[in-house]
């Protein structure tokens, strides 16, 4: 496969805006699917404080190729100062699947 496949996270502190960002990216081929999960407990350090926050994980289906043009559009979209952006290698998968994700960010 020419294609190698990762999963590209981050997080939001609303569930609409997760939609927003998981629909956004699929109508734009940036990413062939995406998983929201949360809400989530995020535990952290900023500006000197450990803070706590309730926020939801995005986590989108993308392939290499497209990568660099999900992490733009996302940076465009994100509210965070320093949002988390996170990239995890597909080392493996079912052969349909990982077309499919190939398929899905394809662009016309």
């Amino acid at each position: 496969m020419a294609n190698e496949i990762v999963i590209a996270q981050t997080t939001i502190d609303t569930e609409d805006q997760a939609r927003e960002l998981a629909r956004g990216a699929v109508e734009s081929k940036l990413a062939a699917g995406v998983h929201i999960d949360g809400p989530i407990t995020a535990v952290y350090w900023w500006k000197n404080d450990v803070e706590t926050a309730r926020e939801w994980r995005i986590s989108y289906m993308t392939t290499t190729d497209r990568l660099p043009q999900l992490e733009v559009w996302l940076s465009e979209r994100h509210p965070y100062a320093v949002p988390q952006w996170i990239t995890l290698p597909v080392t493996g998968g079912s052969e349909a699947y990982l077309s499919w994700v190939v398929e899905g960010t394809t662009r016309d």
